[in-house]
């Protein structure tokens, strides 16, 4: 173990504005002229990047049950030269799933055990005082093994709602690092996949700096930075994920943009060149890439224009015919038949599989993957084991082709959503995190 101090910053639940928090602490920290390393616990793929523009440095996603320990490790080490690490937590503290993963059940609170970053819990105490501090308490209490730096108090409506909130956590024995007044502009925007992402932001930059001049009003940031402890892991043998091609042609733009931060590093430093390009700005991919990559998104806000994208189409299937093509989630749709979305408009899409989604039909499809290959997928073959997730509202209508593996949840249910294939195209509804170890 090398030494690495950090905090995570998580909540009882989700929608307390540990975000919030999260992004002004970064921000206040790296003004503060710290080189901070940015984590997100669990397999989010939208905050990274709200991260990255808060820091100024790539931010990595740190999972317990799709990542083993030699990959954790692999990670971790992107705090090289960082003088403090800061976590967001996903969910609640303790929210995980039900069967153990490649290393614990994907909890914030797994994260900072095996890290030992001490939590600073966000509290929203809005509509309670004293009887927040029972909350907070029950988190601590709840597993002793996990650090606990303190709380933050938020969305406090007034001195005497402090007064008595503070109150309750003396009697706790809780430290309070902070008290954020409630403030209505404080939010970031959402639809229907949580954040927008960051390069929709209207004006992310000052938003950002207006929350980092909050906190500096409200918490005791010194207080925070005098908290952080931890180690990194070390493994000699740890490695990110290697590259699936040589030459990989990336879609990157508003409506293709979920890949998790580690596989692009490890592509990137195994000497893979990645070479991006716009479906939406109608741009063709690299006549010389090896593979074509079509990450996940938001198609479904742009089917028109994907569909009026004749150059990019027929790029896209002259490389088809002699080299790998693969998507995920909304790169999987956008290489089926037809995308349906929520006015009930039917985009035609690239045809190179028979699939057919909807958003007009809309269904909530959530969680981890556990994927066996029945074919093989760009780096990885037959048999394979892979851990994922899948987050998305679409509903399939039609899905000829062969199926790409054998896919259930993280309790071993076995789920529709297989995946297919045809000729030289693949695609998934889940987001690859990393092959099992020793698979």
């Amino acid at each position: 173990m090398t030494e690495m101090p950090g905090i995570m910053i998580s909540a009882p639940s989700s929608g307390t504005g540990k975000t919030t928090v999260m992004l002004g602490l970064l921000r206040a920290l790296a003004e503060d002229g710290l080189h901070v390393q940015a984590f997100k616990s669990g397999p989010d793929y939208i905050d990274p990047a709200f991260h990255q523009a808060a820091s100024g440095r790539a931010s990595f996603n740190l999972d317990s049950w799709a990542m083993g320990s030699e990959l954790l490790a692999a990670i971790s080490k992107q705090a090289t030269g960082a003088e403090i690490c800061v976590a967001e937590g996903s969910m609640g503290l303790y929210d995980g799933v039900a069967t153990h993963g490649q290393s614990g059940f994907g909890s914030s609170a797994e994260t900072a055990q095996r890290m030992g970053w001490p939590v600073v819990l966000v509290v929203d105490i809005s509509g309670q005082a004293q009887s927040a501090a029972a909350t907070a308490m029950g988190f601590q209490a709840y597993n002793p093994d996990v650090p606990f730096a303190g709380v933050i108090l938020n969305r406090c409506a007034s001195p005497r709602h402090e007064r008595l909130a503070r109150l309750g956590m003396d009697r706790a024995g809780l430290n309070v690092l902070g008290v954020l007044p409630r403030r209505g502009d404080l939010t970031l925007p959402e639809r229907h996949l949580g954040l927008i992402q960051a390069v929709e932001h209207p004006d992310l930059e000052a938003a950002i700096s207006g929350y980092a001049a909050f906190l500096r009003e409200n918490v005791d940031i010194g207080a925070i930075r005098a908290a952080a402890r931890g180690q990194m892991p070390t493994q000699a043998t740890a490695q990110l994920p290697a590259p699936p091609a040589q030459r990989i042609a990336l879609a990157r733009d508003a409506a293709f943009s979920f890949t998790y931060p580690h596989l692009l590093e490890g592509w990137r430093s195994a000497g893979a060149e990645i070479i991006p390009f716009s479906p939406l700005a109608n741009e063709t991919p690299d006549a010389g890439a090896d593979l074509v990559w079509l990450p996940g998104g938001y198609p479904e806000l742009h089917g028109g224009t994907l569909a009026a994208a004749d150059k990019f189409m027929t790029g896209l299937k002259k490389h088809a015919e002699t080299r790998p093509v693969h998507g995920e989630c909304g790169g999987y749709m956008a290489l089926g038949d037809a995308l349906i979305d929520k006015e009930g408009a039917r985009h035609q899409m690239a045809g190179l599989l028979g699939l057919v989604t909807s958003y007009e039909k809309r269904k909530f499809h959530l969680g981890y993957r556990r994927a066996v290959l029945d074919a093989p997928l760009p780096g990885h073959g037959p048999e394979t084991a892979l851990r994922g997730h899948e987050f998305h509202y679409s509903t399939i209508l039609e899905q000829p082709d062969a199926a790409l593996a054998k896919v259930a949840d993280a309790d071993g249910n076995p789920v529709p959503e297989t995946g297919s294939y045809r000729g030289h195209v693949s695609g998934t509804f889940f987001h690859l995190i990393t092959a099992e170890q020793g698979a």
